[in-house]
Formats: structure tokens, C-alpha cells, sequence
């Protein structure tokens, strides 16, 4: 169906933006190729932020000049049409591109490379990717596919302010995300100074599992709890929680989607057991489906030893590094089992949950806003690229995507 434009905007092809330009590797043989001062990309630099400001590797004169690269001057758009199909930035330096990537040198006298990359990221244009896509081992779209893109553009002042709004809220992602990222490394600054400092400058005393505080026992983890492998997951699993699927289903990194059934009421003590993120350390509260690529608490022995004081520990511990390196990493309950793991007394523990789970709830609550900016930017992106929104009266500030 086709989709409504007001009046006053154009709709035209991609190719009419600009100048098309294809790209190429110079030769990793030669050394004289590489390590210049010009930047060069393939499609794996480019990512969620709208600009790339740096390249991938650097490729000297020479290896501009007697190899199938080339350089696109800065402030034009990068468009992954070989590998990163759909893929789009503006870069904002001179780049040499790799053959994964076509480059564009945009008009800017009529459209803003700013506001092209915000459509091209569109729902629209990246089902158009989808459709267009050819080839068995790499599927890829032609240079000429993609020229026949159709853009539908509002005059250029409205165009700024379009990609204004699109860029502010994707900054305030950006600024979630950093929060994000800096409270998981203060929970894992705080997870290694617990366990190996203490929470009031106890003594500590060197043993075969590392320091601990001088008047705290340690025990197996097999002493404390009986581990088991979970089940084959359900044959229907659904990407999202909902009435029909709201139990969560664990495999080998967390949830893995939601399931009508589960295997599990109580509350348990969930391990990665196979892949790469094997050790992985969960806690289900709530009826729950584990399947087989995970190990479960199913008896806990202990009652002494608090099953959220466990899951901090373990996930200092970092049972990964414990994974037998075959071809399917794994880790296995034997091997748990014989895990020595340091038992302080209960409110010890109780106060060092405590702590993680004041930080886990602030890392749940920017997670929560990243995920509600995320869906604005969805929304809006769709909605300004037909006009729905208009944006054209508002007085926005344009500087950060003027050209």
C-alpha cells in the first residue's frame, strides 16, 4: 500500500541525491599498504550512532591510490549494501571504504546526508533491503537496487529539524546507555572489593581459593546445593511476555524467551551450561521453563547460605573461566560441586545483597528508560519520515546536524 506524503514534499529516487561510489581491501600482503594516515572501513565499524568519526584500520597514499578503495569526503553517507546490508552513518571524516560498503556524496545544497540516514533506518527502507537482497554465501544488493530507493523528502529547513529531533532523542539513548555501562562496572568494582577487602577493613587470610576474611568458613558448593541440568525447551517459545506465554524460559545466557509452560515454581539458582557465556549466573523468582542448556538449584541444603548471596559470589567468581575448551564450551555440576566458595554468617550476607541489589535496581531503572527512549525513536522515526508528525513551525535547534 501506498504510503501518503504531504503536498509539499518530493518523492524521489536514491539515485537522485548524489554521486555513487563503490569500494575495495587494499592487499593485507603488502605493508606498505596499511598503517598510513587515512582512515578505512568495512561495514563492521558502523553501528546504532548516526556518525563514524574514526576508521576501522588506517591505509597509507599508496594504498589508496593502487587499490579498488575509495575515499568519500566527510559529511556524505556510508550505506552497507555487500555485508551490514541496511547499515547507514554519516561520517564525519575522510574515509576510504571497504567493497562491503557503497558510498554516497550527497547534494547538500538540497538534502541533508543527516536526514537521509534516518530514513534509510526506517522501517520502509529496510524492508526494501530485506527484499532486495541476493546471493547464497554473501547476500548482498546491487549498487543499481539501491538507486532506485525511493526517499520522500520535505524541503530541506524541515529536513534539519526532522533529523534534530531524531538526534536528541538518540543522544538521550546514548547518555542511558553510558549509565548503564558505568553502573556495571561499579558492580563489578564493588563485587571484587567485597570479596577481596571486605565490607569494614576486615582481616583478610590467604587461601586455596583466594583471600578471605580471617573468621570466615568456606564450604562446597555441593554441601550447599544439589544442582541439575533442565529440560528440552518448549516447542513454542515467544520472543515477548504475554498472557498466553508469560513464564520465562533459561538457556545458557538468561532469558531466552516465554513459554505457556514451566518446570519450576520455587526459587532457584540458574548456571549457563554450554556456549560461550557457560557460567553465566541467574535468579528466577517466579515460576520458570529451564531448559537443558542450563543447571538449576533443585535441592538447596544449606539453609544457612542464602541462595542471592551464592548468585553474587559465583558471579564473582566467574565460572566461565572454568569451562572445559572443546568444541561446545561447557561447564558441568561435578564441576560446580567442588566449587569452595567463602560462607560469612547471615546478615553478612544479608548485607551484601543488599548492596547489589540497590545497584542492580538502578541499572533495571536506565535499562527501563533506555527501553522507553528506544520505542519513542521508533515511533517518531516513522512518524516524521511520512509527515504524520510535522515539524516544519517548531523552533528546534538544528546546530547538531547542520551542515
Amino acid at each position: 500500500m501506498e504510503e501518503k506524503i504531504p503536498e509539499d514534499w518530493l518523492e524521489i529516487s536514491y539515485n537522485d541525491i548524489g554521486k555513487f561510489y563503490g569500494g575495495g581491501t587494499p592487499s593485507t600482503t603488502s605493508r606498505e599498504y596499511w598503517n598510513g594516515s587515512i582512515a578505512w572501513t568495512t561495514s563492521k565499524a558502523l553501528g546504532d550512532s548516526l556518525y563514524i568519526d574514526v576508521g576501522e584500520r588506517t591505509i597509507s597514499e599508496k594504498g589508496l591510490k593502487e587499490s579498488s578503495t575509495t575515499l568519500i569526503p566527510k559529511g556524505n553517507l556510508l550505506i552497507g549494501t555487500r555485508v551490514g546490508v541496511g547499515k547507514v552513518v554519516v561520517n564525519k571524516v575522510d574515509i576510504a571504504i571497504s567493497q562491503d560498503l557503497t558510498g554516497v556524496v550527497v547534494n547538500k545544497e538540497k538534502y541533508l546526508p543527516e536526514f537521509i540516514a534516518y530514513q534509510t533506518r526506517g522501517q520502509r527502507l529496510q524492508e526494501c533491503f530485506r527484499k532486495q537482497k541476493r546471493g547464497v554465501t554473501i547476500q548482498g544488493i546491487s549498487r543499481d537496487d539501491l538507486k532506485e530507493f525511493l526517499l520522500y523528502l520535505p524541503p530541506l529547513p524541515e529536513q534539519q529539524k526532522i533529523a534534530a529531533v531524531l538526534f536528541k532523542i538518540q543522544k538521550a539513548i546514548e547518555i542511558q546507555e553510558a549509565i548503564i555501562e558505568k553502573m556495571r562496572e561499579l558492580k563489578r568494582s564493588t563485587l571484587h572489593h567485597v570479596f577481596t577487602h571486605g565490607l569494614r577493613g576486615e582481616k583478610f587470610k590467604e587461601t586455596e581459593i583466594g583471600p578471605i576474611p580471617e573468621n570466615c568458613p568456606f564450604r562446597k558448593v555441593g554441601d550447599i546445593l544439589r544442582l541439575s541440568s533442565g529440560k528440552a525447551r518448549p516447542e513454542k517459545i515467544s520472543s515477548n511476555r504475554t498472557s498466553d506465554s508469560p513464564y520465562p524460559v533459561y538457556g545458557g545466557n538468561g532469558i531466552m524467551g516465554y513459554s505457556a509452560k514451566f518446570s519450576v515454581t520455587d526459587k532457584v539458582l540458574i548456571l549457563g551450561r554450554v556456549g560461550e557465556y557457560c557460567g553465566a549466573v541467574h535468579v528466577s523468582s517466579e515460576p520458570s521453563w529451564i531448559s537443558d542448556n542450563a543447571l538449576y538449584s533443585k535441592e538447596w541444603i544449606d539453609a544457612n547460605v542464602l541462595l542471592d548471596y551464592l548468585a553474587v559470589y559465583l558471579k564473582f567468581f566467574d565460572l566461565n573461566r572454568m569451562k572445559r575448551k572443546s568444541s561446545q564450551p561447557l561447564i558441568s555440576q561435578s564441576m560446580v560441586h567442588e566449587l569452595k566458595v567463602p560462607i560469612p554468617n547471615k546478615r553478612r550476607q544479608e548485607e551484601i545483597i543488599d548492596i547489589f541489589h540497590i545497584l542492580d535496581q538502578k541499572i533495571e531503572l536506565h535499562t527501563a528508560k533506555k527501553s522507553a527512549l528506544q520505542d519513542l525513536f521508533k515511533t517518531m522515526l516513522n512518524k516524521l519520515m511520512t509527515g504524520e508528525i510535522r515539524v516544519k513551525d517548531l523552533d528546534i535547534d538544528i546546530s547538531e546536524v547542520e551542515a
